[in-house]
Parts: C-alpha cells; sequence; structure tokens
C-alpha cells in the first residue's frame, strides 16, 4: 500500500520531474545577464516529485486538517467560533478584492465606507472614541496600543513613566509587547478568587507607572468584578488602563470595556467577530482609544465629511504601522458578520457563549476539579480530574480526546494551575454538540480510572501517533535542505 502520511521530502526520486516545458533557443528571448553577486554558487536543493505526487501529498495533508467545519472545537481563550459563508462571499466579490489601496478616495468611496462603518460599529460596541483597523493581529495591535499610552505621558513631557502592570494570569503577548514597545513588566498576583489581588496593585502603583494591561474576563474565564476600582486607582496614579480584546466575545450585549474605565483597546476580529482564524493569518486587531488619545491613532485614517469619505494622514499620529489600511478583506468580514446579526442578536452573543461554558462547568465539575467555584463566564478551567490516582495527566486527556473526533481544549494554560484544562464552547455550538463533549469527557474520566494506560496511549485513531514534542521542536524540518541534513544526521 502506498504511503500518503509521508513527506513530500520522502517521495523525492532523481529524475522525476513535475513539469514539460517546450525546449527554446536562447536566441529566441532578450537575455539579462545578472550580476555576478545574484547567481547560485550550487544548484537549488529541491525534492525530484511529479506534479502528481504533489497533487496528492498536499491533497492528503488538506483532509487531515481539524477545524471548526470539522468537528468541536473547544480552544479556551482563542474563541475558535464558526465563520458564517456569507462572510467570504464578501471577501471574494471582485468589486472589493480587486482595489488598489493608492487608487483615488473618489474611486473607493464604498469600500472607505465600510471602513468607516466599522470603526463606528466598534466604537459603539467598545464604549471607546475612535478605532483605527490597521494592525495586522491581536499581538501587533497590543504594540499598537502601548505605542499610543508611551506617545500620550512623552507628550506630556512624563518620561519616566516606563512600567507596564501586567497581572499573572494574563496572556503571553501581554508581557512580550510591552518589551518590544520598550517599556517595563511589573507582575502583579492574583487573590483566591481568581481576581486581580488589589493590595498586591496598590503595592507597585507610583509616578513611574505607565498603564496597566487586563483582560476582563480573565483567562480563568472569570469576570474581575472590582473594574471599577481598579481603573480609579491605576487613573489616581497618573497610569492609563489597556484592555486585552481577546476575550470580549463574553461581553458582548452586556458591558463595554470604555464603560469600565479602559482608556485603549486592541480587538482579535477572529475571537470576536468570527473571521479566519490561525493558519498564521492574515488577521486583524483594531485598536480602539479615547477621545484624548484619537490624535495618536497610525495613519492612514479614514474620515467622513457630510457624505464623501476621504483618507487623513496627521502629523500627530504614531506613523505608518502597517501597508496602507491593514487586512482590509478581514475587516471586510467582520463588517459582514455583525451586519449579517444585526444589534438585537449580536447582544445574545455574550449571553449565549457564558451559558454553554457554564452549563459544561456544572456538569463536569464532580469529575474535574473546578479550583475556582461558582460563575464563569465564556470559559472554563479545570485543573485535571479530581481523582489522581493513577498520575492521568491533563496531556493524556487532551490525546484520548483526539480518539473520539473532537479537538482538544488549551492545556497547561493559564499557569496558575499545574494541570490546567481551558474550555471555551462559544455561542455558536448546539446543546447537542457540547452534551456529546460532556458524554465523552465523562468516558474519559472513567477509563482514567480503570483503564490509564488507553490513555497514556492515546491517540491511537489519527494519522500520526503521540509524538516527541520535545524532539519536535528542536529538529523543525520545513525545507528539503533540513530534510537531507536530518537523514544524513542519522547516518
Amino acid at each position: 500500500m502506498i504511503n500518503y502520511n509521508k513527506m513530500i521530502f520522502e517521495s523525492s526520486n532523481p529524475g522525476r520531474i513535475g513539469y514539460s516545458l517546450p525546449r527554446q533557443r536562447f536566441t529566441d528571448y532578450q537575455v539579462e545577464k545578472l550580476d555576478n553577486k545574484l547567481l547560485r554558487k550550487a544548484e537549488i536543493l529541491l525534492p525530484e516529485v511529479s506534479e502528481l505526487d504533489v497533487l496528492r501529498h498536499f491533497t492528503n495533508i488538506s483532509n487531515k486538517n481539524f477545524g471548526v467545519e470539522n468537528g468541536f472545537y473547544p480552544l479556551g481563550s482563542c474563541t475558535m467560533k464558526y465563520n458564517p459563508k456569507i462572510n467570504e462571499e464578501m471577501a471574494g466579490n471582485k468589486a472589493f478584492k480587486n482595489l488598489h489601496p493608492l487608487q483615488p478616495a473618489s474611486t473607493t468611496q464604498g469600500a472607505l465606507e465600510v471602513y468607516h462603518n466599522l470603526q463606528t460599529y466598534l466604537s459603539d460596541i467598545s464604549g471607546l472614541f475612535e478605532f483605527s483597523l490597521n494592525p495586522y493581529a491581536g499581538a501587533h495591535g497590543e504594540l499598537v496600543g502601548l505605542m499610543v499610552i508611551k506617545a500620550y505621558h512623552e507628550d506630556r513631557g512624563d518620561f519616566k513613566r516606563k512600567k507596564i502592570i501586567i497581572p499573572d494570569s494574563a496572556h503571553g503577548t501581554n508581557p512580550a509587547s510591552t518589551t518590544v514597545c520598550g517599556m517595563e513588566v511589573v507582575e502583579i498576583t492574583s487573590n483566591k478568587r481568581g481576581r486581580v489581588d488589589l493590595e498586591s496593585l496598590k503595592a507597585v502603583l507610583n509616578d513611574e507607572i505607565a498603564g496597566m494591561m487586563l483582560t476582563n474576563p480573565n483567562t480563568l474565564g472569570i469576570f474581575e468584578n472590582d473594574i471599577c476600582e481598579i481603573t480609579k486607582l491605576v487613573h489616581a496614579a497618573g497610569g492609563l488602563m489597556y484592555y486585552d480584546g481577546a476575550n470580549l466575545n463574553a461581553l458582548l450585549g452586556k458591558v463595554r470595556p470604555g464603560d469600565m474605565g479602559f482608556d485603549v483597546m486592541h480587538i482579535n476580529l477572529h475571537k470576536t467577530f468570527s473571521t479566519p482564524h490561525g493558519g498564521g493569518g492574515p488577521g486583524s486587531g483594531p485598536v480602539g482609544v479615547t477621545e484624548v488619545l484619537a490624535k495618536y491613532l497610525p495613519n492612514p485614517r479614514v474620515k467622513k465629511l457630510e457624505e464623501y469619505y476621504f483618507v487623513e494622514n496627521s502629523g500627530e499620529a504614531l506613523g505608518q504601522i502597517s501597508s496602507y489600511f491593514g487586512n482590509y478583506l478581514v475587516a471586510l468580514r467582520a463588517y459582514t458578520y455583525i451586519r449579517t446579526l444585526g444589534k438585537e442578536n449580536l447582544k445574545l452573543v455574550g449571553p449565549y457563549a457564558t451559558l454553554n461554558a457554564n452549563y459544561i462547568s456544572n456538569a463536569l465539575k464532580t469529575t474535574y476539579e473546578l479550583p475556582i467555584p461558582g460563575f464563569c463566564m465564556h470559559e472554563v478551567v479545570f485543573n485535571g480530574l479530581i481523582d489522581k490516582d493513577n498520575d492521568v495527566r491533563t496531556l493524556d486527556i487532551a490525546k484520548r480526546l483526539l480518539d473520539f473526533g473532537m479537538h482538544a481544549p488549551t492545556i497547561y494554560f493559564p499557569l496558575l494551575f499545574p494541570q490546567s484544562i481551558m474550555i471555551e464552547p462559544t455561542e455558536t455550538e448546539s446543546k447537542e454538540t457540547i452534551d456529546d463533549f460532556i458524554d465523552v469527557m465523562r468516558k474519559i474520566a472513567i477509563e482514567a480510572k480503570e483503564e490509564p494506560d488507553k490513555l497514556k496511549e492515546a491517540p491511537t485513531k489519527t494519522p500520526i501517533r503521540r509524538t516527541d514534542e520535545v524532539f519536535a521542536a528542536k529538529m523543525m524540518i520545513f525545507s528539503y535542505k533540513d530534510y537531507l541534513e536530518y537523514i544524513n544526521s542519522r547516518g
């Protein structure tokens, strides 16, 4: 039997080619002589395969992918919701996709109207004054938001404010973005309720604090019910509040970050407004700010004068942080999603997402350890099984889920618990799907007690069994050259 699990590199056969071009004499074409420094010193290393080999390889690889359209995808903190096909139809409309950003504004009024309307919608949803759609992703938005905070303080001559407060439950991008922005991280602890410890916060507030980054609800899926006190304390110390919009999906229809006292935020369009997620992009991380900070938003900016839309480049702005208008077609998908749901249905998103998460929490809390009891928001975090006698780890549970045709939840994050299992069902999943997931999780708990080796050997029904993840990280094979070096290293 032919093994279609082999990499395309492994299918290389000397002398085999995937093309047939007519032989032409060089005299038939004008020859441009390249500079010697641009010429290859050796033949390029490429696998020698036929076109059909390549086609079958990538077709079979694509069939092994798992996504929301294959089955349940409860990846906590990532909000893997379904992307309605109408979004893709709009993004594929040639009237939008064939536009060029340097066309005169008079020829792109429809596209600019969409851009401006989406800015307005996001402002209404968030309670902030103005948005830029230019950042390419959530982490890029974080960096831009921090640059706004930094510019605000420096514009006022306050150059010693270089520190950003970040809770120990934060997403890893928060401290990374802070460091890239040239600022210093000040970590504070969580209390026993899984929320920001107010005393820990008060202890670090001083005239060097530029701001605080906070996700609400936090990565435990818990709402920071002291949020008004937190923002009051930071503002009183002269700092600004940054809202990490990763968990905004839980708040839609109920609470707006601007009303909680946040000054800057980013929104992950893939998490909250149903644009594509994963695979390295394209993404979009719009940044919103209060009126005082609006002048710092990056260029170019789309404005409206009466019924005409135009592009503005301001001298007070941060400058340009992306090529032109960011990933416009991603923004168009989000715009379509918002318009399709409408205001009356958009405000049901948060409540339904919260309902689904609490349903799972209550159904599994007698089998899986719930470290923070009580209601959660859009996601629930367990700390592995209650019964830990057979040393079945969170990794084993996640691997066993794959055998049931379900994607694993986020594991070992947040770092506050050693066996974290973070489950986020989203509002788009039906009760029947969630009931199936609960049944599977209960079956796995029984297996952990009666047949623990079955979990430790999982997965058994996937194309690839459990891998040596440390080795995979150290020996990454991205090219034919990497593959040859790996083969040679094995002798």
